[in-house]
């Protein structure tokens, strides 16, 4: 037999030609099941925000809290009598460095502790005004009236408002009507303002957790940006929470949400803020971005039903979906 030379062609069938084709011809991968976006940061946030620690970690903490501050405080007794020993004006300026700081510590101590009594005093409006409607007590209604205005008295932004509650209050008579009044004249540029501030916080941890892929990046975005939130929520109403007051105030904001399931993620939580289909044509992580802003919204609106002193009685309370809307219009296209 003669040796064949040059090129053999081998004809292939399609089915067998197709099993050749490169990874670029394969099928795109389906969704797992579960794959949609839940807003995990936020539901992160929810739960370390309203876990109780136990009383064995209460009394852990205590005890190495005082453990730390005893060791400190005779190292700093130790170190400044031995330097009154040696050099009394090295002793001395110790002394004094010291003092500043202890001085310092009690301001801020002072100042957590007026924050507390700010944050209760609106609580106590807040219930005052709650039994007035529910009694409909006129003199109750006046009285929680009177408070209000003399918590505003120092807000220039609100004197327009504070001197027409004043005139037009004697001309009204039952407590719906007068708390109306209240917030249409003097509480809503709060509502404003605090409504602006919930659609900065959305709009921040929705940027954060779809444009930075960075492991926990959303976790923390999303805790420092709702602490910051509920905290200026506090101080537009009156309340100028502290550091621990801001935290304790985010705890019961957080408890109340979780105890109502406000903050886990439902088909109408998704159908409102993205139009039903709109998480099925965008990646993961813009879902993730727009669910997260939409929980962040929720915490939001709760922060501002508890530290607003007046229950929402004809002044229709701001709405999650509207509220989403503005805050992410423009961020992740036309329809979010």
């Amino acid at each position: 037999m003669s040796e064949r030379k040059g090129p053999v062609l081998i004809e292939l069938d399609e089915d067998e030609a197709a099993s050749r084709q490169g990874p670029e011809a394969a099928d795109p991968v389906p969704d797992l099941p579960g794959s949609a976006p839940e807003g995990r940061a936020m539901q992160v946030v929810a739960t370390l925000g309203a876990r109780k620690p136990s009383r064995v970690a209460r009394w852990f903490w205590a005890a190495l809290t005082a453990l730390i501050g005893f060791v400190v405080s005779l190292a700093a007794w130790e170190f400044v009598t031995g330097l009154l020993a040696t050099n009394p004006i090295l002793g001395w300026t110790a002394t004094g460095l010291i003092a500043v700081v202890i001085g310092t510590l009690a301001i801020i101590a002072l100042r957590e502790l007026a924050a507390f009594s700010r944050l209760g005093r609106l609580d106590a409006l807040h219930r005052q005004a709650e039994s007035a409607l529910a009694s409909g007590d006129l003199k109750d209604g006046r009285a929680v009236v009177d408070r209000l205005t003399g918590l505003y008295r120092g807000r220039a932004e609100l004197r327009l408002g504070r001197e027409t509650v004043e005139r037009q209050r004697g001309d009204v008579f039952d407590v719906t009507s007068l708390f109306a009044l209240t917030e249409t004249q003097l509480l809503a540029p709060l509502d404003a303002a605090a409504t602006r501030e919930v659609e900065a916080a959305a709009r921040q941890v929705a940027t954060v957790t779809a444009l930075v892929p960075l492991a926990l990046a959303d976790v923390f975005t999303a805790l420092t940006a709702n602490l910051r939130m509920i905290r200026r929520i506090a101080e537009i109403y009156g309340g100028r929470a502290g550091t621990l007051g801001a935290w304790r105030l985010t705890r019961a904001v957080l408890t109340h949400l979780v105890a109502t399931g406000a903050v886990a993620v439902g088909d109408d939580l998704i159908g409102s803020v993205a139009g039903g289909s709109m998480l099925s044509k965008v990646s993961r992580r813009f879902g993730e971005g727009i669910v997260n802003g939409a929980l962040t919204a929720r915490v939001g609106v709760a922060a501002i039903e508890v530290c607003r002193p007046i229950p929402f009685t004809t002044v229709k309370k701001p709405g999650v979906t509207a509220t989403v809307r503005r805050a992410l219009t423009g961020l992740f296209g036309q329809k979010a």
